[in-house]
């Protein structure tokens, strides 16, 4: 009976050096080759973001990080390529709403499923959209835009047919009982171009797309979509204090992993990424381009998925929203 003690013991000190001794490996995880940030959409803050990290990355892991842009599909083919990755933690994903909380529904023959072949690292960025005209068309006022709109066909560019920049335009339509002519373009830099040209009268746009124009008087800065005023932009009231409570439309950009790779990479990952967007330099630099700095858990990002892909559903389907 006291051997068996004694076994029982033996065998419980191996169990604790063992769990201790995977405790530490899964701390120490340690990349040996190159590590890949594939970026699904070419020429965009995504790519500028995954560009200002990957060396702080490469400098904090030892190996090269190298940047690459799978741009095609609005995000769908460079996402499908991480998802099909080994889940070894060498090949990573710049994400954002598009191929992650808006195809989903918009696309429900994607062949991935965000929720199920991804596993999130970070919530990197956010940031609302302003609710921009061109200084041709007659309003001030986030009012007096709507009360034009219901009389006369105004028109609004978005980057992409169900883009962010076009759902939220059809979330404020469905909010304030007005129509509009949609003019969807291949990015953000010919959207912006003919809205300050005046070839289109408005449109939803990141910060960053479009205070320039602001400032210089092309473009008038009517509203802002997300929960709170911007804070380089103070005066620019929320849609939401103009009598649509509730209204929250944000841009996002995480970074992401093909599902099933192990806790200890994904953990370590996220300490880096959070470190290196928390850091005075980047943060600094993604301030001074109209970010909000996030930097959260891989458990806060995937709730944040979630409840995306759940607002951006219901406006799709009230709005009859196709990808065609």
């Amino acid at each position: 009976m006291i051997k068996s003690i004694k076994s029982l013991a033996l065998c419980g000190v191996a169990l604790a050096a063992c769990c201790t001794s995977a405790a530490a490996a899964a701390e120490q995880w340690q990349p040996t080759k190159p590590i890949r940030i594939v970026v699904p959409i070419v020429g965009s803050t995504n790519d500028i973001l995954a560009r200002l990290v990957a060396p702080e990355l490469e400098a904090a892991l030892g190996q090269p990080v190298i940047v690459e842009n799978k741009g095609g599909g609005g995000g769908l083919i460079g996402t499908s390529e991480v998802v099909r990755a080994k889940p070894d933690g060498y090949t990573l994903l710049v994400g954002f709403n598009g191929p992650i909380s808006i195809n989903p529904t918009l696309l429900p023959q994607t062949s991935y499923d965000p929720k199920k072949d991804l596993a999130p690292i970070t919530l990197a960025v956010r940031g609302p959209q302003f609710l921009v005209v061109n200084s041709k068309v007659p309003v001030k006022t986030l009012e007096e835009f709507i009360a034009l709109a219901k009389t006369r066909n105004l028109s609004y560019a978005s980057v992409s047919v169900g883009s962010s920049s076009h759902l939220t335009m059809e979330m404020l339509k469905l909010a304030a009982h007005i129509k509009m002519t949609h003019v969807p373009y291949r990015g953000a830099g010919p959207a912006v171009v003919d809205l300050v040209g005046g070839q289109v009268d408005a449109a939803f746009l990141v910060p960053g797309n479009i205070q320039q124009y602001a400032r210089d008087g092309r473009a008038r800065l009517l509203a802002t979509s997300g929960e709170q005023r911007f804070p380089s932009a103070p005066d620019v009231p929320t849609v939401a204090e103009r009598g649509f409570s509730g209204f929250n439309a944000t841009s996002w950009i995480g970074f992401l992993a093909p599902a099933g790779t192990p806790p200890n990479i994904i953990d370590r990952l996220n300490k880096e990424f959070v470190r290196i967007l928390r850091s005075d330099a980047v943060h600094k630099q993604l301030e001074e381009m109209e970010f909000e700095v996030v930097a959260s858990t891989p458990q806060e990002f995937s709730q944040w998925i979630s409840d995306d892909t759940e607002r951006w559903a219901k406006v799709i389907k009230a709005a009859h929203v196709t990808a065609n």
